[in-house]
């Protein structure tokens, strides 16, 4: 069973409770924000929706999200809204870093 994003149930449990914050900026999802780009949204961090496994799917904010859309993970880091945010590869989540390192593919589900 799959969520509508088509995200294993399972790896959706997963991540809900290991990305309590921004895989990217690092705001905070347990505080109740007054605006939605601050709200918790599904990402893939390869862009590819085949890849549904907990290495490449995780939880950023709205904002994160909609300003990296279709843009390789290197080429939004060195673009002007990571530097704007002050995201760099040393302050992603570990689970971006992972896929930096190695990036997830198809057939590691």
């Amino acid at each position: 069973m799959a969520n509508k994003w088509g995200i294993p149930q399972e790896v959706e449990k997963y991540v809900l409770k290991r990305d309590l914050f921004c895989v990217y900026c690092g705001v905070d999802f347990s505080i109740n924000h007054e605006s939605r780009k601050t709200k918790p949204s599904w990402e893939h961090i390869v862009n590819d929706i085949r890849i549904s496994n907990i290495d490449n799917i995780a939880l950023c904010c709205t904002s994160c999200n909609a300003s990296k859309g279709a843009k390789l993970l290197d080429d939004w880091l060195d673009g002007k809204y990571c530097k704007s945010k002050g995201i760099t590869k040393n302050t992603i989540a570990q689970v971006v870093k992972n896929a930096l390192n190695n990036p997830p593919r198809l057939n590691n589900n």
